[in-house]
């Protein structure tokens, strides 16, 4: 089974899509399928599908969403020959819930993949491998096509699972920017840091690396504009002041000679960490 949610949601088995095309199956196999191999709850599942007031029918009409996913997990089965698993092996119905089971499959999920380089990637990072870590979260969020779970209704439980890996993914496009800047690629990062902060405009570290970036391109008084966009920004929006440490990295420019390094041997996720 191949599960992708890193953009359109996108489960095939043996090749044939098993998603639905109606809203709420289609919610139903999104969230099972994040939880693949583990059990979700019908109360999570009724959660998801009708928040804090669910119908007094909410059983039966989980159980008839579970049976339509079955049916196209049927006819994907019957595609392999001498497929011997039902659609309810692949499907279980389990005490207090359903599992959607891949752990016999051969396939592949998007979502584990970008966890597994992602985190490979910060340990490289850690470990001071800025070549292994620019390489490793690159190829963690090459594997994104889109926001996550596009297409797909999102009640409570998705909309908090769809958050969590946008967090995560931009905690690993800090890191790969923050590598490529390590190796000496600050001009090469200006045009996408230019896109992302204007997306961004409340992002600090992202600020931060864009204002390196520009020092040391030789563009000191252009680094400086980008800081008081933000202070601008953030009073207006937030009524905050840009962070301690991101108005150090700016005095830090500010004193710096044109073209010279600011600041040295520090990360600028570091120096522009993110309130709490």
């Amino acid at each position: 089974m191949d599960i992708e949610v890193l953009g359109a949601l996108s489960v095939r088995k043996n090749g044939l899509s098993i998603a639905p095309t109606a809203p709420k199956p289609r919610q139903v196999l999104a969230l099972l399928a994040l939880h693949s191999d583990q059990v979700v709850p019908l109360a999570t599942l009724a959660e998801e599908l009708w928040d804090d007031t669910p119908p007094r029918s909410a059983r039966t009409t989980v159980q008839t969403y579970v049976m339509q996913l079955r049916e196209l997990i049927g006819e994907a089965l019957a595609r392999r020959d001498g497929e011997r698993r039902t659609a309810k092996d692949v499907l279980l119905t389990l005490p207090g819930g359903y599992r959607l089971e891949t752990e016999d499959d051969e396939g592949t999920a998007d979502f584990r993949e970008f966890e597994r380089r992602a985190t490979a990637g910060h340990r490289a990072m850690d470990a001071g491998d800025h070549e292994g870590a620019a390489r490793l979260l690159r190829e963690a969020l090459a594997l994104w096509t889109g926001s996550a779970l596009t297409g797909v209704h999102q009640g409570t439980r998705l909309r908090t699972e769809a958050e969590r890996l946008e967090e995560a993914r931009l905690a690993a496009l800090d890191g790969r920017i923050e590598a490529d800047l390590r190796l000496g690629r600050h001009r090469e990062l200006l045009s996408e840091l230019t896109v992302l902060v204007s997306r961004y405009p409340l992002h600090e570290a992202l600020h931060g690396q864009f204002m390196l970036a520009l020092h040391r391109s030789g563009r000191r008084s252009e680094a400086l504009g980008v800081y008081q966009r933000l202070r601008a920004t953030l009073v207006a929006q937030a009524g905050l002041e840009p962070s301690a440490a991101l108005g150090r990295l700016q005095m830090a420019i500010l004193a710096a000679r044109p073209g010279s390094p600011v600041p040295e041997g520090a990360r600028v996720t570091e120096l522009v960490a993110r309130a709490s």
